[in-house]
């Protein structure tokens, strides 16, 4: 299908941006990659009145740890994150799934800003920052506003932005010594959306416990979501894999699929459940040996 009608900006700093959000607010949408916005304009399942195009806008994908987190800016591409030095050293989880998002032209284009803040209900990101407990920061014309991913994501396309901000930057916290992360996936081939995908954190402390453990799936229910259960059942435990397949069954119970092409509703249930003991599997294996 072809588009319906748009007016095309593309402002050269961001003050610009915030500017024009709230002279056509309720009417503009903004373009980073493009990757998840113009599927749904081709369809006219979104048909915003203005484009407002962030390519010119400059400093937001720089990919830096600081003292307090990993920062990484909202147009950093999939990518770039995939190939930068401190990802792929120290944050295996988002390694693995930079690598397996979309195809190379999606990889090499899309954002993680675009992705977290379109959230659609099958993608990758929000699984991750869901585990990692990390942080979305959005500005506006008021000033900076810092957004806890468990309270981002909404509904299914809905997020906590307001029509006037703009998403910036991605805030992860670091990966302490005894962490390990995962993302496991199930697709139909290679490149599509997940039927269910898993994204895992384990910390262990010094008795060899788990101390504390992050659980964010897609997927499965209308938006990606914290499995708080799988994670209830792992604070604390020895790590075994019958405390891991206990939270993979914890997971698999809480999630809220619909049957459709890609399955069943008891057949991504029970992918919902093996995802997550594969996802934790690997996580603790990461931990023990970053202990």
């Amino acid at each position: 299908m072809i588009p319906g009608q748009f007016d095309y900006v593309r402002p050269g700093s961001l003050d610009d941006v915030l500017r024009i959000l709230i002279e056509r607010q309720g009417e503009a949408k903004l373009l980073s990659g493009g990757y998840s916005l113009l599927p749904l304009m081709k369809l006219r399942l979104a048909q915003p009145e203005l484009l407002v195009d962030l390519q010119a806008i400059g400093g937001l994908d720089t990919i830096v740890e600081r003292d307090d987190a990993l920062h990484i800016g909202a147009r950093a591409t999939h990518r770039q994150i995939h190939e930068a030095d401190v990802v792929r050293d120290r944050y295996p989880l988002l390694h693995d799934v930079t690598g397996g998002i979309g195809d190379p032209q999606v990889r090499n284009w899309g954002t993680i800003g675009g992705s977290v803040a379109h959230a659609d209900p099958a993608s990758d990101w929000p699984a991750v920052l869901l585990a990692a407990n990390a942080t979305v920061v959005c500005r506006s014309q008021e000033g900076e506003r810092v957004i806890a991913a468990r309270d981002f994501f909404l509904d299914t396309f809905t997020t906590a932005i307001e029509p006037t901000e703009v998403l910036i930057e991605i805030g992860m916290p670091h990966r302490p010594r005894g962490a390990g992360g995962a993302y496991a996936k199930l697709e139909r081939k290679v490149g599509d959306f997940a039927t269910v995908g898993v994204a895992s954190i384990v910390r262990l402390g010094p008795d060899g416990r788990i101390a504390s453990a992050g659980v964010g799936i897609t997927g499965v229910a209308e938006t990606p979501f914290a499995a708080t259960d799988a994670e209830a059942i792992l604070a604390g435990a020895v790590p075994s894999d019958d405390v891991i397949r206990q939270a993979g069954a914890a997971a698999g119970a809480q999630s809220r699929p619909a049957g459709d092409v890609r399955g069943s509703v008891d057949y991504k249930r029970a992918m919902a459940a093996e995802m997550t003991v594969r996802s934790l599997r690997t996580a603790t294996e990461r931990a023990l040996a970053y202990a």
